[in-house]
């Protein structure tokens, strides 16, 4: 893929920093856009402040970047927040104005909670029902985007379907940061499910060089699952977690239910990402 110009919102996420690392390292021109500045890699380009303005120019303002990578989400880590479903408008407005102004390649993070409560293999024709706030919201944008790009032929449009991420724990609040935390307070166990549960997940590095080799070709595009393929039990996951790190902690298991909008296994279908990662 020859260098491009990517902006990419949401610079200071748990996901952004990563992929825009993994950008740089490709020879892109990164935008980073975010409401604030906290360790943006220097060498990208920044634009600090609010990319939801109704704002005629702001393709201009971004520095009209040949493709628009849309992380940007709050609370993603709260499922029943109420911004979800407040702010889906916002989302959807912010993608419309940066293609009708001349971003003609876009790229948005989706959420396996989009689909809500599954068993077995999430496909692209995979029918949703949410189960949560969050998944509720993800699905109505992908709705409306996929509604509102489809009729247009010269806009490319990804939808990138993520799963259960783990690695740079610290940064974000899944389970492993919960579980750093309770070791170093010296806690001997740890309140858990039943474990029982089985996830598609990908670590963060491997992530953003998925987001990245999707983003790098128009070939495929539509909804593409950013997975590992494989079903492994939470309690396997965090059991080696554990392991790895040589903590003392033991798992409680059965003191928290586990959630009624979690499947029992889910995981996603591979097949596009493989295919766009053998190019």
């Amino acid at each position: 893929m020859a260098k491009k110009k990517i902006l990419v919102t949401g610079a200071c996420g748990y996901i952004g920093r990563h992929v825009i690392y993994t950008l740089l390292a490709q020879g892109h021109h990164i935008i980073a856009a975010d409401v604030v500045n906290h360790g943006i890699d220097e060498r990208c380009d920044t634009f600090i402040g609010d990319i939801f303005q109704a704002d005629d120019h702001l393709y201009e303002k971004l520095h009209c970047p040949d493709i628009c990578l849309h992380l940007a989400w709050r609370d993603g880590f709260h499922h029943n927040s109420d911004y979800h479903m407040g702010h889906v408008s916002e989302h959807y407005q912010f993608l419309v104005r940066m293609a009708n102004q001349g971003c003609k390649h876009l790229a948005v993070l989706g959420s396996m909670h989009e689909i809500g409560y599954h068993e077995g293999m999430i496909e692209e024709s995979t029918k949703a029902n949410p189960r949560s706030m969050y998944g509720i919201a993800k699905f109505a944008l992908r709705q409306a985007c996929e509604l509102k790009f489809q009729a247009l032929p010269d806009v490319v449009f990804q939808w990138l379907r993520a799963y259960y991420i783990y690695g740079d724990d610290k940064q974000n609040q899944s389970i492993f940061t919960k579980l750093i935390s309770a070791e170093a307070e010296g806690k001997t166990t740890f309140p858990f499910t039943s474990g029982k549960n089985k996830f598609d997940f990908i670590h963060i590095d491997e992530l953003a060089k998925q987001i990245t080799a999707v983003i790098s070709q128009t070939k495929i595009q539509g909804i593409i699952e950013c997975c590992s393929g494989k079903p492994i039990s939470l309690a396997e996951k965090v059991e080696d977690f554990i392991t790895q790190h040589h903590y003392k902690i033991k798992l409680d298991y059965g003191a928290f239910p586990d959630r009624p909008y979690d499947s029992p296994v889910v995981y996603g279908d591979a097949s596009k990402i493989k295919q766009i990662l053998k190019k």
